[in-house]
């Protein structure tokens, strides 16, 4: 892979890893199911005026049933359980569970597509659930098991819809597919949102913390997200959960005076490693991106 996009790689990873510092900022005045929704209100406003532009607006016809499956499982059911869980974890836990999205897209695609799985990997996958079970174990953690639970079935649904995105939706426009994606499912929750609106108007760092999420970590961060896609495919773009657990860790430490304790680094490394193993040596469906891209 070209250095550049191992640039753009971390940037990225930089951006959404620091989503989880600012979701733990705004959830709490917001509530979960407004905030979500508020933030992608803003992220729909960067990506309309390109959507809009002639050589896009006809593109979505023909996609839309795929648009809609995107809007619900890679955004309005995870940005949701993410907000839910950050009410008893630290960011930089969620962080660090968010990363499990790369083996769990391995999984699903040796499920789905057939993907070979060698010894290496299953090792890695082994490795991987034993860093979880580190840092979910309430002995080990202050991390309640609820939002544990909710913030990897979160990654489990980043995880589908990566190979869903890669092998149902070859012929279609990124660009199309995610950013009406991401408008489809602010349309989808306003009517829910109505029923959960704050009870009072949230703070100025509650509000600047969604206009981040929105416009930054959402609209920006998803216009990178559909470049790397088209360059290097999903499923390797995939591997941008490699940084997440790192600066989500920096940025709740600096920022959020989270502590970082032995058990969370020791918790991350494990679940990094196995995350390496679990992707190395991946010929069939990776290398078929590789290949495309």
């Amino acid at each position: 892979m070209e250095f550049r996009y191992w640039i753009l790689l971390t940037v990225l990873g930089a951006l959404w890893g620091s989503a989880f510092m600012f979701i733990k900022v705004a959830t709490p005045e917001f509530g979960p199911i407004a905030l979500v929704n508020t933030r992608l209100i803003i992220a729909s406003f960067i990506f309309l005026p390109i959507l809009l532009q002639k050589k896009y607006i006809h593109l979505l016809k023909p996609i839309w049933k795929q648009v809609l499956v995107l809007a619900i499982l890679n955004n309005a059911i995870p940005f949701t359980l993410f907000s839910f869980a950050s009410f008893g974890a630290d960011s930089n836990i969620l962080a660090i569970l968010n990363a499990t999205t790369a083996f769990n897209t391995m999984i699903i695609a040796y499920i789905w597509i057939g993907e070979n799985v060698s010894v290496k990997q299953l090792f890695g996958l082994l490795l991987g659930f034993i860093g979880i079970f580190i840092l979910v174990n309430p002995q080990n953690s202050e991390t309640t098991l609820i939002s544990s639970m909710s913030a990897l079935l979160a990654s489990f649904f980043y995880s589908y819809s990566t190979v869903y995105i890669q092998r149902q939706s070859v012929n279609a426009n990124k660009m199309v597919l995610i950013g009406w994606s991401i408008i489809f499912s602010a349309v989808i929750m306003f009517p829910v949102t109505i029923f959960y609106l704050p009870d009072s108007i949230p703070s100025i760092s509650a509000i600047g913390s969604a206009i981040w999420l929105g416009a930054i970590s959402t609209g920006i961060g998803f216009l990178g997200y559909v470049r790397l896609i088209d360059k290097i495919g999903a499923v390797k773009t995939s591997t941008v959960a490699y940084f997440l657990p790192v600066f989500g860790i920096i940025w709740g430490a600096v920022f959020l005076d989270e502590i970082i304790s032995s058990t969370i680094i020791i918790g991350c490394l494990i679940i990094l490693i196995g995350i390496y193993f679990a992707n190395s040596n991946n010929r069939g469906f990776v290398n078929s991106v590789n290949t495309k891209a």
